[in-house]
């Protein structure tokens, strides 16, 4: 028996990157996986894929920043499939690499109603889901920024200490309905948004570290994807309020151990770049 083997879960943000892995791994385990994107083109080419491999998987075009497309989500979900089991809130953005006032507002703005209110209103329409059926697991996605300021990208960062204490909050408000509420840090997943980086005019070199962190601690999608199975698994019943940070210690040492490796054996680079992007301060 698989580990979600009958469950339906939706995964936001999920057309490719870590959310199309989340998706993936699902329906590996056994998952009807329902997938939420904007772009209704790269959705159905992300079904099709995962359909022509046997799997069980919709598609629905949504915007997270609308509390009607979501609620139409979740009912899609449930007239597909008869079921609602989990919701992974994965969709996300970030605004360029620069100082928080070169940063056009309506840059930031797009922050706001993605990561933080898609966030709200895709957790407020699981939850009512799950409280009315006395089960469910809610997980939200977390990232760098949640444990404290970071410089340069204020706007990505403080959305995400956003989503660590609502989602912190929730937990205790429902402890003991049936319902567990859960979050993860993927760590740096190497994918679009952590290599093709926009950057404001002026701050290209300040975003060239990066590349060491990458070598050092990046992770393909795959590998948090994995961690997340285990999540929306019975493994965590009344686990709720759950934090997970994939990026441990040991992980940490291990990426400086085989980076050590690497230059000590003149080993060819295996991980990307990142490709920089100069943008307007307006």
């Amino acid at each position: 028996m698989k580990l979600l083997d009958g469950k339906t879960a939706v995964i936001t943000g999920s057309s490719r990157g870590l959310g199309f892995a989340i998706a993936k791994a699902f329906a590996e385990q056994g998952a009807n996986v329902v997938l939420a994107a904007r772009t209704a083109e790269t959705l159905q080419s992300a079904v099709t894929e995962l359909r022509n491999n046997g799997y069980k998987a919709e598609g629905f075009a949504c915007d997270t920043a609308n509390l009607e497309d979501l609620e139409r989500l979740a009912s899609q979900a449930v007239a597909t499939f008869g079921r609602l089991d989990i919701w992974v809130n994965n969709a996300g953005i970030s605004a360029p690499y620069g100082s928080t006032m070169s940063i056009a507002p309506e840059r930031i703005k797009k922050v706001v109603d993605t990561n933080i209110m898609g966030v709200y209103y895709g957790s407020h329409v699981a939850m009512r889901q799950f409280l009315a059926q006395g089960s469910g697991k809610l997980i939200n996605l977390l990232g760098r920024g949640e444990s404290g300021p970071v410089p340069f990208q204020n706007a990505y960062a403080s959305s995400k200490a956003w989503v660590k204490n609502f989602t912190s909050a929730l937990a205790r408000e429902y402890a003991g309905a049936g319902v567990e509420v859960m979050a993860i840090n993927p760590g740096l997943v190497i994918t679009e948004m952590l290599t093709q980086v926009d950057v404001i005019e002026g701050y290209e070199k300040k975003v060239l570290p990066l590349n060491a962190v990458i070598r050092l601690w990046g992770n393909p999608p795959e590998e948090p994807a994995r961690k997340v199975v285990w999540m929306a698994s019975s493994a965590t019943d009344r686990r709720n309020g759950l934090t997970v940070n994939f990026l441990s210690v040991g992980r940490m040492m291990a990426g400086i151990g085989k980076e050590l490796w690497r230059l000590l054996t003149r080993a060819p680079l295996t991980k990307p770049t990142i490709q920089v992007r100069v943008t307007g301060s307006s």
